[in-house]
């Protein structure tokens, strides 16, 4: 394949410098000539303002690595970048690659997240969200930086008081982390926290565990609150119809932020916030435009085939797999 064939480059000393001052413009003035064809290989094209735009991507110290003067950048970009590139896709053209899997997979992947790069560009960054907007989401959302004092607790609850009592005379006898798990196990009505000691996680004076799905009785924490970390409370605590022995294993302290420390995580979070809004906005009005037929029946036909390992290939059906060695 002859590449002067192929390619018909038009360039000036006027691209050169055009280039390079859309490199530090932006390339904000609209301008006619650059919807005119520099590059043509076979089918396809590159205009001026292609060339230009993806010249303006380049740090000024790696465009000279194209050459010493702005002309000689552009031509050594052309030639080293522009065309090779249009001459491996014309070739997939040619081949119709961008039709077949799993080329036409990712093309639709690569369309996907460049999509959503430039939505996200169009959004502020973290530090442009307003102070107004910093303090509105802090007074809202107070709990998330000022936190009370949690204690650790491992509780063991007991159906009845004499049953607690027994208990408790056993932790004391013999205060090791080996026996409390062993009453746990044998004692405790709690089956969800049987198995790990007991353990309620660290609890505020509410009840509220860090542990996902744990809330307690608050006078567990107030019984707690006491006696000091590693002491057992005294006497057994009425839960409910039941009876609980609770050791204290630790505390976190109270901690207030002020809206200057959580300015910066604020901002990070507004911005992720608002960016996965715009996100599910844009494909729920694509989603409203543009599909028109999902068949869910007929997904049950989908048959996803074994995989053999180490191939990352789908398995013949019928067929046994391949080993090394075997004819294919």
């Amino acid at each position: 394949m002859n590449r002067r064939w192929l390619t018909t480059v038009v360039l000036s000393g006027c691209l050169a410098l055009a280039a390079i001052a859309h490199a530090e413009d932006g390339g904000r003035t609209p301008d006619p000539r650059r919807a005119r064809v520099a590059v043509r290989v076979g089918e396809l094209s590159m205009t001026v303002g292609e060339i230009e735009d993806q010249l303006a991507e380049i740090p000024s110290f790696q465009r000279r690595l194209f050459g010493a003067s702005a002309e000689a950048q552009v031509k050594g970009y052309v030639e080293q970048v522009a065309v090779r590139d249009l001459l491996l896709a014309e070739a997939a053209r040619q081949k119709d690659l961008a039709s077949s899997l799993p080329t036409a997979q990712m093309l639709r992947r690569s369309r996907s997240s460049a999509t959503l790069r430039a939505l996200r560009r169009q959004l502020p960054s973290p530090a442009a969200i307003p102070a107004e907007d910093v303090q509105k989401f802090y007074d809202e959302n107070r709990s998330r930086f000022d936190s009370p004092e949690r204690i650790h607790l491992w509780r063991v609850l007991a159906k009845t008081k004499d049953e607690a009592e027994a208990v408790l005379a056993a932790a004391k006898k013999e205060p090791t982390t080996a026996k409390w798990n062993e009453l746990a196990r044998e004692h405790s009505l709690d089956k969800a926290t049987n198995l790990r000691g007991g353990s309620l996680g660290f609890v505020a004076p509410d009840g509220a565990s860090n542990e996902a799905g744990v809330v307690v009785d608050p006078a567990l924490v107030r019984a707690a609150a006491a006696v000091k970390d590693g002491e057992l409370v005294p006497q057994p605590v009425p839960e409910r119809e039941y009876f609980a022995v609770v050791w204290r294993r630790g505390t976190v302290a109270a901690s207030k932020r002020t809206v200057e420390e959580a300015t910066a995580q604020i901002r990070t979070t507004l911005f992720r916030e608002r960016t996965e809004s715009a996100e599910k906005r844009l494909v729920a009005s694509l989603r409203a435009a543009h599909v028109r037929d999902v068949n869910a029946d007929l997904l049950g036909l989908i048959d996803l085939g074994a995989m053999d390992a180490g191939l990352m290939a789908p398995r013949v059906r019928g067929s046994a797999p391949a080993t090394a060695g075997s004819p294919r």
